[in-house]
Order: C-alpha cells, then sequence, then structure tokens
C-alpha cells in the first residue's frame, strides 16, 4: 500500500501562507508612498477621499469575493477527487489540456469565480498544466466576455478570428506550464 492510497480518503492539508510576505510589504510600501505624495499635493482631504472611495469600493468587492472562496471551498469538497485527477491530472495527457482549456471557455465570471475554481481543481487533483489551460483559456477564449463586451463592439469577424487564433494558446500554456512544472517539482509528482 502506497502513501498516496493510504491518504487517497483524508483531505489533502492545504498550503499555510505567511500573513506577511515581500508581496504585502512592496504594496504597503507602495501605498505609503502613494499617500505621502497625495497628501503633499492635495492635503489631507485628498487622502480622506481616496480611502473612503476605496472603503466603498471593497464593501462592494468583498461579497463577491466571499461567493467566490465559497465556491471554490464547495467546489473541492463536491468534485469526486478520483475522476478530477484521471481526468485534468498529470497522468491525463492532451485530453487533460483540452478539458481544462474547453472548461475555461465556457467558465462564466470574473476572477472571484475562475481563480477560487482553478484553486479547487488543483485541490481535488488537476495538474498545473491542465488548470493553466483552463484559466488561460478563461482569459482568452471566454464566451462571457466575447459575447457581452466583444462582439458588440468589435464586431463578428474580428471576436470569431480573435477566438480561432487564440484556440491552441491555452493547451501550449498547459503543456509548457506541466513540462516546467515536472522538471522543477519532481517529487510531487507520480
Amino acid at each position: 500500500m502506497q502513501a498516496s492510497d493510504a491518504a487517497e480518503g483524508e483531505p489533502r492539508p492545504g498550503r499555510i501562507r505567511k500573513p506577511v510576505g515581500w508581496s504585502m510589504i512592496t504594496i504597503g510600501v507602495l501605498v505609503a508612498v502613494s499617500a505621502t505624495l497625495v497628501w503633499h499635493r492635495d492635503g489631507f482631504g485628498g487622502v480622506l477621499d481616496i480611502l473612503t472611495h476605496d472603503v466603498t469600493l471593497f464593501g462592494r468587492m468583498l461579497p463577491r469575493v466571499l461567493a467566490g472562496c465559497l465556491l471554490g471551498a464547495f467546489i473541492a469538497e463536491i468534485l469526486p477527487h478520483e475522476k478530477v485527477s484521471r481526468s485534468l491530472g498529470p497522468n491525463s495527457g492532451l485530453k487533460g489540456l483540452l478539458i481544462g482549456a474547453a472548461f475555461g471557455a465556457i467558465l462564466p465570471g470574473g476572477p472571484f469565480t475562475a481563480y477560487p475554481v482553478a484553486s479547487a481543481l488543483l485541490t481535488v487533483g488537476a495538474d498545473f498544466g491542465a488548470t493553466i489551460a483552463m484559466v488561460v483559456s478563461w482569459t482568452l477564449i471566454g464566451y462571457g466576455r466575447a459575447v457581452a463586451w466583444e462582439l458588440p463592439i468589435m464586431g463578428t469577424d474580428f471576436t470569431l478570428w480573435r477566438i480561432v487564433i487564440s484556440l491552441p494558446l491555452p493547451v501550449l500554456a498547459g503543456a509548457f506550464g506541466r513540462f516546467v512544472y515536472v522538471r522543477m517539482y519532481p517529487k510531487d509528482v507520480e
């Protein structure tokens, strides 16, 4: 019995993230410098206006972020790990990349939906390649944006040609991601 067989019925532990990392420190420094520049130019009122606007924006975004996180968590619990791993896992080959790309193309919603779903897929057994194919496809081909924005603004010819030209890119990106991941983290791949 392999270790992976023993742990099959148990949920995988999540990756523990540091509450403060280099990216948060960098953003904090940029915020402090920007606030100082605005304060020098517009005074305290300018800083307060920006802060009030951003708190309001955050309040409007928070329900979407919460819904996206809950969606990702529920998907991770609902999806059958074995089937996802077989269809989108490291041994799924071209089929897994095509499934990931097709799923990304039809996935509705914005980043508050797509990234939690991608995270859930990784949690339940999809590999980096299939997940990269899904995210790249959602970004490049996503039907929701094409129908709602691109067709009315850019027209049918442009939209169809852009989609046709973009079709191989998610699969190529997924294949490259899989290739790199296997070489960078060989112990994580079966």
